[in-house]
């Protein structure tokens, strides 16, 4: 499961995408101006960028991702099929471009093949314990460990980002939705329910660690 972040401003597209991405076991990002998504970058693992958006052009938003977070894998849509234009987004630092109308499958493949060059991995492993993000499929020692799927989704959030610390906020936000209307609470009553899972003891050490007032953070190796 990887992070991608879509920007556009048409939300048909937002939707159709979401959809197709969430379907493919992903976890997705969504906003409709470019200057508000600069901050979503950091924790994207691929941007889906459309060309032409409010605050700031998807070519513009480009060029900050390349100077910012030069890693991350960027895919361009837009109305723009002539060379000149394919070549600007390129030269601008996308990885890859694909002309509207496109088909969802078309895109989804191509974040995946973007993925797959970046690196990024179905597989996470930290001592004895490893997470599949593709099947879902968690082990600890090699026997399997049986999780939710919000206390997978949990785990496997942290786990991608290790040594970042998440707010409750931010963990509820992706996770459960940012429609979602419960409290805080809840993560801390999922995350206890994860460590007791993981053992949590001298054999499997903590692999989630409380930041006093701040959130939650996967340790780091």
């Amino acid at each position: 499961m990887a992070t991608v972040l879509i920007v556009d401003d048409d939300p048909a597209i937002l939707e159709v995408l979401t959809a197709y991405l969430l379907a493919e076991g992903h976890s997705v990002e969504t906003e409709e101006d470019g200057l508000a998504a600069l901050p979503l970058l950091a924790r994207a693992d691929v941007a889906i960028l459309d060309w032409m958006l409010p605050g700031m052009t998807g070519v513009e938003l480009t060029a900050y991702a390349r100077r910012e977070h030069p890693q991350l894998p960027v895919l361009l849509l837009t109305a723009r099929g002539e060379e000149e234009d394919r070549l600007r987004g390129l030269n601008a630092g996308a990885d890859d471009y694909v002309v509207k109308p496109f088909s969802p499958r078309e895109v989804v493949a191509r974040v995946r093949a973007l993925l797959r060059r970046a690196g990024v991995t179905e597989r996470i492993e930290s001592g004895p314990l490893a997470l599949n993000l593709k099947s879902r499929v968690v082990t600890l020692h090699g026997q399997p460990v049986t999780l939710s799927r919000t206390e997978f989704d949990l785990l496997a959030t942290l786990a991608q980002h290790p040594g970042l610390v998440w707010s409750r906020e931010r963990l509820m936000e992706r996770v459960w939705g940012p429609d979602y209307p419960g409290v805080t609470r809840v993560v801390d009553v999922h995350i206890t329910a994860v460590r007791r899972k993981l053992g949590d003891d001298a054999d499997a050490p903590t692999f989630i660690e409380t930041v006093r007032g701040l959130g939650y953070r996967f340790r780091e190796d």
